[in-house]
């Protein structure tokens, strides 16, 4: 008998249960309804956080993640998705990795991340970031080899946003492989190869006279080179 009065409470304990953490979702979905609705981010990110812990969902999850990337909470998005790379992550996963490893200066890192995306969507702003977190780290070859793809692919109406400046500028994105393409051959030896790289630079002034951060390299470059001795 008393077992099987055990057997009623248990059973009732988890219909009760059950029943509350239907209600709960219930109350979290129609709240992170009303956040979405308020375009209120702290409240949908709330909401999200709730409705996974009462139901885990990996789509939600991604979700979480990539709005916190948004935010330029890269070490929130991170410890939601991690840092591995795995081929049956979500697209979304996948660049949230990226950008918030990217965000969180850690190139090596990163890069793993933007070569599963460029697997499965090859285009020229990947080849971009690649390139440029390949330059950071030093792998010249690849450096070169994402610029060249860049410069064979990029279209005239393409763009690149820079925001090095007080006020954020774009310049044609093949201006930017030109750019890029400078550094790499600067980096591929700093003692010969300044002129070769600062006809890049040019080139892609040419393209964008607005384009700061060229102008500046290319100060920087010329006033390496050495000086002519003077007549005494």
């Amino acid at each position: 008998m008393k077992q099987f009065i055990l057997i009623i409470v248990m059973v009732l304990g988890f219909n009760s249960y059950a029943q509350t953490n239907q209600e709960l979702l219930k109350h979290y979905e129609a709240y992170y309804k009303q956040m979405k609705s308020q375009a209120d981010i702290q409240g949908i990110i709330n909401g999200l956080t709730h409705l996974n812990v009462l139901s885990p969902s990996t789509a939600r999850q991604d979700t979480l993640a990539y709005i916190y990337m948004n935010e330029g909470k890269f070490v929130q998005a991170i410890n939601t998705v991690g840092v591995e790379v795995n081929s049956s992550d979500s697209n979304i996963a996948v660049e949230v990795k990226a950008v918030s490893l990217k965000g969180l200066s850690q190139p090596k890192l990163a890069i793993p991340q933007f070569e599963e995306l460029f697997k499965r969507t090859q285009n020229v702003t990947l080849s971009y970031e690649l390139a440029e977190l390949y330059l950071q780290t030093q792998n010249i070859a690849e450096a070169s080899k994402n610029v060249e793809y860049g410069i064979l692919h990029a279209e005239d109406n393409m763009k690149k946003t820079y925001y090095e400046s007080q006020q954020p500028y774009q310049v044609p994105l093949k201006a930017a492989f030109l750019y890029l393409k400078g550094l790499i051959v600067f980096n591929e030896n700093k003692e010969t190869n300044i002129d070769i790289a600062v006809s890049y630079l040019e080139q892609a002034l040419t393209m964008a006279p607005n384009f700061n951060l060229a102008y500046v390299s290319r100060t920087a470059l010329l006033g390496q080179k050495p000086q002519p001795k003077t007549k005494e």
